[in-house]
């Protein structure tokens, strides 16, 4: 069931910002924006060409069974693997540098799962895109963008609430503290991961 998305700000500029984590005016953020924004291309155009770059080119460090630890998104574009926090905040950062307001959002699937929701100016609303990557049961794809109507959420997975798990509705204008702590610590190696992701942003 699509649940109805909250906003953290009414400031649109909030989900423009660059940070230590969203660093979007890193000039490989920048330079891979551009060479991914279609020419006269529109504003859908633009997010769907970020969101299959983000979600099939880099590697979900799962899937990939990768040791490396990522945070930054200048870090996850320049070793081209993350988890879904990692790759939320490379899509976030792509999205903000051309001027297309991009938060986060996060669901509990077991532990806390990170996807981003984009503003799109046409039909003046947000919707949710989910970059994690499709494989291990993952089926995410960019929905069919209507004037005239919302959206079919196409994410990565169909929640279960009968097993606990949670859409948490807010779009949140930087990355949830939890997960920064938690990857700022984490210390590269197999499976690192393993029984330190958060449960709640």
């Amino acid at each position: 069931m699509k649940i109805t998305l909250k906003i953290e700000s009414e400031r649109l500029e909030d989900y423009l910002a660059a940070d230590a984590i969203v660093d979007h005016d890193h000039p490989l953020i920048r330079e891979t924006a551009d060479s991914l924004s279609p020419t006269g291309g529109t504003e859908a155009d633009v997010i769907r060409s970020m969101f299959h770059f983000v979600r099939d080119e880099i590697a979900h460090t799962v899937d990939a069974a990768d040791s490396r630890v990522t945070l930054m998104a200048s870090e996850v574009l320049r070793e081209r693997v993350g988890l879904c926090y990692a790759k939320a905040h490379l899509l976030a950062a792509l999205l903000r540098s051309q001027g297309i307001p991009a938060g986060f959002c996060y669901q509990r699937i077991g532990v806390l799962h990170g996807l981003n929701a984009v503003y799109l100016s046409g039909p003046d609303r947000w919707i949710r895109l989910d970059p994690r990557g499709n494989k291990n049961g993952a089926d995410a794809h960019f929905p069919f963008i209507r004037a005239s109507q919302p959206e079919d959420e196409r994410l990565a997975w169909t929640l279960d609430p009968s097993k606990g798990e949670i859409d948490f509705p807010t779009v949140y204008t930087a990355p949830s503290s939890a997960v920064v702590e938690t990857l700022s610590s984490a210390k590269p190696g197999p499976a690192w991961y393993e029984g330190i992701l958060p449960h709640a942003p």
